[in-house]
């Protein structure tokens, strides 16, 4: 890290990509975000888009429908930036420090904070989702302790990935996935192959299952051993699934899926209402189903993970768009699939770091 420094926290307007209404995606003006003690000033370099920004621009987020989130929304809630200016009172980060920021960001005082169950602060905010203003705009502020500086070893397209992988590291962490462990991935998008990965390197086998050719595909370049359609696979044969789809299906295929005695970890968030399940079954099979609620305490992990390259961002890539072309950037989010899952939006020069 370089030598502690400040410099002047920029005043003005800035460029920004909201969600104005559903439906509509605009590229505005909102004014810069002014200090504060404690907190920082971060220029965007990387924005990726997921389907939770899908549900924002459909108008069906259940942030907006409880009211917690409403329009105009500047979004992006998977970023990295490089720090621009410091608040008062802010140690160990400097300008020009490039950083990675947690999408939750916990009071710290309620009595979940102080449970260290801080991903279900009573008082939670969350990036670009509610509460506090989204990464698609040339600057965000942060509080210090919601970022995690990044290594010249990792790229910022590769820091990008960082917020949705630490769900998946979280979740393998909760679950206990081990090399005693058959696993199946449920689900060929972003969260899925980051888990096809991982597992690959923690199981004695993992593989995929999914309805995509082009996914099931990627799966296999990630380390799959099989790629499976759901009806091929066998029920029972896993000790360790990985629902990382969001379909209301595929949670009850993953129960099938799994041996007496084996996890269902749930990563994909379904909304629809699950018809046909048995609770008995749960308990006879003797079934553990954990809802993995994002990673919010692995960040420095994940982020090794990527540096020593057992996780990899390349080949989820498919297409980066700078922010005047957002609108097309969700239409090839949601339509147009025909290789990897990831559109990211790039809004400053960013420094790429040492690796590739």
């Amino acid at each position: 890290m370089s030598a502690l420094r400040k410099a002047t926290w920029p005043e003005g307007k800035m460029s920004a990509v909201a969600i104005a209404a559903p439906g509509r995606v605009e590229l505005t003006e909102i004014p810069i975000p002014g200090p504060r003690p404690d907190e920082v000033l971060v220029r965007t370099s990387y924005v990726g888009l997921c389907g939770t920004d899908l549900e924002l621009l459909h108008g069906t987020a259940s942030y907006l429908r409880d009211g917690r989130a409403r329009f105009p929304l500047v979004f992006g809630h998977e970023w990295c930036g490089q720090v621009a200016a410091v608040g008062e009172g802010v140690k160990g980060l400097s300008v020009g420090d490039r950083v990675v920021g947690q999408t939750m960001v916990p009071c710290g005082q309620c009595r979940m904070c102080q449970r260290g169950r801080r991903q279900v602060c009573e008082r939670l905010v969350e990036v670009g989702l509610y509460g506090l203003q989204g990464a698609a705009a040339e600057y965000l502020r942060m509080p210090a302790r919601s970022l995690t500086l990044l290594p010249d070893a990792l790229a910022d397209l590769s820091a990008a990935f960082i917020e949705p992988a630490v769900t998946v590291v979280g979740g393998f962490d909760k679950v206990g996935c081990g090399l005693e462990d058959d696993v199946a991935v449920v689900g060929t998008g972003t969260i899925g192959l980051l888990a096809v990965q991982l597992a690959s390197r923690m199981a004695r086998s993992v593989d995929a299952i999914g309805i995509d050719d082009v996914g099931l595909k990627l799966a296999a370049a990630c380390g799959a051993r099989r790629t499976l359609r759901p009806e091929q696979a066998r029920p029972g044969a896993y000790s360790l699934v990985i629902e990382a789809s969001g379909a209301s299906r595929a949670f009850l295929r993953s129960l099938e899926l799994t041996e007496t005695g084996g996890r269902v970890a749930v990563i994909g968030v379904a909304n629809e209402a699950v018809a046909g399940m048995v609770p008995g079954e749960l308990v006879l099979r003797g079934i553990d189903v954990f809802g993995i609620r994002h990673g919010l305490d692995y960040y420095d992990r994940t982020i090794q993970l990527f540096v020593d390259g057992v996780l990899d961002a390349r080949p989820l890539v498919a297409q980066v768009l700078p922010p005047e072309k957002a609108g097309q950037a969700f239409e090839l989010l949601e339509h147009g699939r025909s290789g990897p899952p990831k559109v990211l939006l790039r809004f400053n020069d960013s420094q790429e770091g040492r690796a590739a």
